[in-house]
């Protein structure tokens, strides 16, 4: 065993690690952050992305020995970075996901978030095919991935003071619902 220390959140954490345990175990077995989904334990499907540095990282295939002095940001800490950053509520990109119904199983979206912020922290108005880009090591079984390009092409654009159209299945659906909910 090993005792490293990991800045997680912003909080400081000492754990005590075997060398071959990656980030993932850490933050889910030793310090119950289980946001971050352990899925394929390969890489492959990003349901285990947090932000190491700013940076989209495969938490499954990285050491937790190799995250130490690194900030890393899980879905955990999302909303509370968002109000420290002087925000209200959720992270705008929660708050999107929900809106646009991009919200199914549950499963891939921690990791999908986190890709999306990473994206938007570096290029705030970012084009479709940069969306798919960031998006691409994230797989969701669940959904066409429409819903959850559109949320982050929303998020992007009210935080740019943009008006984004509404989608015209949004429209149909608050129609029926009899609803002006944006």
């Amino acid at each position: 065993m090993r005792v490293v220390t990991l800045r997680i959140n912003g909080d400081e954490r000492e754990i005590a690690v075997r060398d071959h345990w990656t980030l993932l175990e850490a933050l889910r077995y030793e310090l119950g952050l289980t946001g971050s989904k352990q899925g394929c334990d390969k890489g492959d499907c990003g349901a285990c992305t947090v932000l190491v540095d700013g940076e989209p990282t495969l938490a499954c295939v990285t050491l937790a020995v190799l995250a130490e002095g690194r900030e890393i940001t899980t879905i955990e800490g999302l909303a509370p970075r968002h109000r420290a950053s002087g925000g209200e509520g959720a992270d705008p990109l929660q708050e999107a996901f929900d809106r646009c119904g991009a919200l199914q199983c549950g499963f891939c979206q921690p990791g999908t978030l986190l890709s999306a912020r990473a994206l938007l922290d570096r290029t705030p108005r970012p084009d479709r095919e940069a969306i798919r880009a960031a998006l691409a090591g994230n797989l969701c079984r669940c959904t066409g991935y429409t819903q959850i390009l559109e949320a982050i092409e929303l998020a992007a654009g009210e935080a740019a003071g943009v008006e984004v159209p509404t989608p015209e299945w949004m429209a149909d659906l608050r129609r029926a619902e009899g609803t002006s909910r944006p």
